[in-house]
């Protein structure tokens, strides 16, 4: 799922680049703390380091302020020797005085050469300051939306999710035709979505497209006619309401089709007002797309009125119920669109939820936190996988992981978590159709504090035919009725139920409390004041009675997920545990 990113020489290239020179790359700290989103009335830390044999007498920072220009001056800090490069890099701390609620800063470093007049700006080494990279930051005292922090997201693509009742689904010739599903489809399932546990719906794109996944769209104010109508759109969102969920769309930004009117306009026409919309290598034929796909041309969002008609999409959407976005291939657009983006959204609804997709390393989620709420875990997802279906990793090094990634985000930015989705393989075809790998997965996914993701059919046990074509085998229609997997969908609705139930699995401290890589068993406690839930899992091969020492449990004590036989003595919990299943204790 991280590309290019899983190959250790790319990674060591990216890291020495990510040294090499003068760099920002977003690297802030607020107060005494890193990574915390920036607030009103509180001094910024920006972070800057230099390396790469170039010495620098003074590093500066330019910035404007909601249209004030000011300059301040860096100050530097400790040498660090890089033995990988085997030269020291150099830090640098500046402060950004306190600033008030809604201001956006916008931003540009650099250094000077010593003994020179010649600067240098960071990330992009440029040599002038008109063509340096631009920083932004938004500052503002939303937090994450209360709603967000309780949710269960189901998440729903939409052509190959439930076509209507009475309507069967269509028969592409390929899996990259359409199926048939509609939002009258979604409308109607919302019980069972329900039934899930589920408060949020985050639906795949559904603005007018050619394609079967929507993420090419030609027009951000129209439903796509396979999908309903705007009215249809606006129906979901007020029964979704009545239902207590939320609905939650896929917006991207970076990049739409070709057929979109603006693009075909500035290919027809040179001296179109909207050929700046767009970044040309040589026009009309040559411009830069999203990955080399030339049907998916990228906007260029450095251009105001580019910018400008995505933030008027986005808050129009939001004044007619929507809740929340998933951004699309964050990465893609500046950081100062990003900062543009929230704070046009929260104008329009403080409560609204923001996360992007960002498949990168911590350090590049953390990038993202002036701007989102949150970002969706890759991380965790690769970890869950490897460690309970791959079978890669062992319960020790998912926990050393686990620990680590729990403190190295703020508590205030959200890493809403999932087993699968649209774009990688169904973790039921990696298991080798092991649901019993599925259950212990889904058992940790929907016991860590994180808002968990389930990609429709998982919970039913959709699968693919085989690994090829990736993005089209892991988007196979929804099974209904006698299709589905009872089993697992009543393990999955018994799952929902339980973190519904209990605010210390959202709330609550995490503490494990029990491993053995040989036995293959791991219990971990989640406590919130008076209230603790005991998390218990069997990974071996075999039944095994687990001993855990405990002195908080009182009798009676049950395991409300499988009913298994749990045992209370004075200073231990024990409970008997088939082959691969878990316990929930309360």
């Amino acid at each position: 799922m991280f590309g290019t990113q899983r190959d250790f020489d790319k990674r060591i290239v990216e890291y020495r680049n990510s040294f090499v020179g003068i760099k920002h790359q977003h690297r802030l700290k607020t107060s005494s703390q890193s990574q915390l989103r920036p607030q009103s009335n509180q001094p910024i830390t920006l972070h800057v380091t230099t390396s790469g044999g170039i010495a620098y007498d003074s590093v500066r920072c330019w910035m404007n302020v909601n249209g004030e220009e000011i300059t301040f001056e860096f100050a530097p800090a400790e040498a660090v020797w890089n033995t990988l490069e085997w030269r020291y890099i150099r830090h640098w701390h500046g402060q950004i005085p306190a600033q008030s609620n809604g201001a956006t800063l916008r931003y540009r470093i650099g250094g000077r050469v010593v003994g020179t007049d010649r600067w240098i700006f960071a990330d992009n080494q440029a040599r002038v300051l008109s063509e340096a990279t631009e920083f932004a930051i938004s500052v503002d005292d939303h937090d994450v939306p209360t709603w967000a922090r309780d949710a269960v997201i189901y998440h729903i693509f939409l052509d190959r999710f439930y076509p209507g009742d009475g309507v069967s689904w269509k028969k592409p010739t390929n899996l990259s035709g359409f199926f048939g599903g509609t939002l009258h489809g979604v409308i109607q399932k919302l019980e069972y979505i329900q039934s899930l546990g589920c408060n949020a719906i985050w639906l795949s794109p559904l603005f007018a497209s050619p394609s079967h996944h929507g993420y090419d769209a030609t027009d951000y104010y129209t439903v796509e006619p396979r999908f309903g109508t705007n009215a249809d759109l606006k129906e979901l969102i007020g029964k979704a309401h009545r239902h207590g969920i939320r609905i939650i769309l896929d917006f991207v930004a970076n990049h739409w089709s070709n057929q979109h009117p603006t693009f075909q306009a500035a290919q027809r026409d040179e001296n179109s007002e909207y050929r700046a919309w767009y970044t040309w290598q040589r026009w009309p034929d040559e411009y830069t797309s999203f990955f080399g796909v030339k049907r998916m041309p990228q906007l260029n969002l450095k251009h105001k009125p580019a910018s400008d008609y995505l933030l008027a999409c986005a808050q129009y959407w939001l004044e007619n119920g929507v809740d929340g976005y998933r951004l699309d291939y964050a990465p893609g657009p500046p950081h100062t669109f990003w900062a543009d983006f929230r704070q046009a959204c929260k104008a329009v609804n403080p409560e609204v939820f923001l996360f992007g997709e960002v498949v990168r390393h911590s350090e590049g989620i953390a990038s993202y936190i002036p701007h989102f709420d949150g970002c969706l875990d890759f991380l965790l997802a690769e970890a869950l996988r490897r460690t309970f279906v791959l079978e890669t990793s062992t319960l020790l090094e998912f926990e050393a992981f686990l620990a680590a990634h729990e403190a190295y985000f703020p508590k205030d930015f959200s890493l809403p978590a999932f087993l699968d989705n649209h774009d990688m393989t169904r973790i039921l075809y990696l298991a080798g159709e092991d649901k019993a790998k599925v259950r212990l997965a889904a058992l940790v996914l929907f016991t860590l504090s994180a808002p968990p993701v389930i990609y429709n059919g998982t919970e039913v046990g959709v699968s693919q035919r085989n690994p090829l074509g990736r993005f089209e085998e892991a988007r196979l229609p929804m099974l209904w009725e006698d299709e589905q997997d009872e089993d697992l969908l009543t393990y999955f609705q018994r799952l929902g139920a339980l973190r519904k139930q209990f605010s210390a699995i959202t709330s609550g401290r995490r503490e494990v409390l029990h491993l053995n890589v040989q036995n293959g068993t791991y219990a971990y406690l989640r406590t919130l004041e008076t209230s603790s839930v005991l998390i218990v899992l069997n990974a071996g091969r075999c039944a095994q009675t687990i001993d855990i020492p405990i002195l908080r449990f009182q009798t009676p004590v049950k395991d409300l997920l499988n009913g298994n036989q749990v045992t209370v003595s004075e200073n231990s919990v024990k409970v008997l545990l088939p082959a691969q299943s878990g316990a929930f204790i309360v």
